[in-house]
């Protein structure tokens, strides 16, 4: 009898599980599998955190991988670490490959934890939410709140920390889903399609940001449905 595989599905930087459940709890459900989306332990150990979270859920059986932006990266690398243990991964908007050098969402995520150092938490969370969209402005408020003062070590620990190289990704054989937004600046699509590209059965499916706004769960639909494509051959 095959062992059920459990979905650990990892936050974003500066983001938190509460996202993670609302974009991505329901599609990844009709996978049939166990669900995990642990909470970011805020600070410069971010990253080992959520690394430590995959292997505890790894020693209980197979795991598909998965998270948002800087959690995507973490999981595809724990993923390229760790094949014989992986049975997929689910990769939402990755932002760059290999070393973060002076990609946008490492060099918005090093600004933003200056400005926190600068100015406090309250004022550099009123510049980061001025003219965004109104359900990424919520967003970011109750996460930046609730990483306290661990953000600014949290935005820094996922700006620098490197993601997985192409030639990394080109090694990783197993069902492979890819999801990225066609107009965002943050997270170019470029990244995205490279990812899926090296993957040998990666599979990319793409949507605009504007279906956020009245479809969370949109974003968890891209990167399942392009799962499900890539799992069936």
């Amino acid at each position: 009898m095959t062992q059920q595989p459990t979905a650990v599905l990892l936050p974003g930087t500066g983001s938190d599980e509460v996202f993670v459940r609302s974009a991505l709890e329901a599609p990844t459900s009709a996978l049939g599998v166990r669900l995990e989306m642990p909470a970011p332990v805020p600070g410069a150990g971010l990253a080992e955190a959520y690394l430590a979270a995959l292997d505890r859920a790894a020693e209980r059986g197979p795991v598909i991988a998965g998270g948002v932006s800087f959690g995507a990266h973490v999981a595809a690398l724990w993923a390229v670490r760790n094949p014989g243990r992986c049975a997929g991964v689910l990769l939402a908007l990755p932002a760059w490959s290999g070393a973060p050098a002076d990609a946008p969402a490492s060099l918005a995520a090093r600004y933003s934890a200056a400005d926190v150092r600068a100015r406090g938490l309250p004022a550099a969370l009123a510049s980061a939410v001025r003219g965004v969209p109104a359900w990424l402005a919520a967003e970011l408020t109750r996460a930046w709140t609730r990483h306290g003062d661990g953000l600014a070590d949290s935005l820094e620990a996922a700006a620098a920390y490197p993601a997985p190289e192409l030639a990394d990704l080109a090694a990783l054989d197993v069902p492979a889903g890819v999801a990225a937004f066609t107009d965002d600046p943050i997270h170019p699509l470029p990244v995205a399609q490279a990812w899926a590209a090296a993957l040998p059965r990666g599979v990319l499916r793409s949507l605009r940001i504007e279906t956020m706004r009245a479809d969370v769960e949109s974003l968890g639909r891209a990167v399942v449905l392009a799962y499900l494509r890539s799992a069936e051959g």
